[in-house]
């Protein structure tokens, strides 16, 4: 097992904590259509927090309990700046979650 899953899928649950705290997890599903795009984040048809709930945290959760192939890199918190630039202090816990998330998917794997 990578040595990098716990601290992942804890920094997977302090994501969704955040999003939840601030008001920005939704119990209604984008349709579809909105789901289904090509381009990076989803920017065209959704709002960053909505790419993360939707697609970012299950296909990650999935990939962990599957003992899926992680990617070797991410940079979702300079997304999540870019995204947020007005939220300031509001978002600071979970640009820093972000932040390790991307940190620790840039690591070498390590077997345990």
């Amino acid at each position: 097992m990578d040595a990098r899953i716990p601290a992942l899928a804890e920094q997977l649950l302090l994501i969704e904590r955040e999003l939840r705290l601030l008001g920005w997890w939704s119990e209604q599903m984008p349709a579809a259509e909105r789901l289904a795009s090509v381009e990076p984040f989803c920017v065209d048809t959704l709002a960053l927090e909505e790419w993360l709930q939707w697609i970012f945290l299950p296909r990650m959760k999935a990939l962990i309990e599957s003992g899926g192939t992680l990617p070797g890199a991410c940079a979702i918190r300079a997304m999540a700046e870019q995204a947020w630039p007005h939220e300031g202090r509001r978002v600071i816990v979970l640009l820093e979650a972000l932040g390790e998330f991307d940190r620790l998917i840039g690591e070498p794997s390590a077997s345990i």
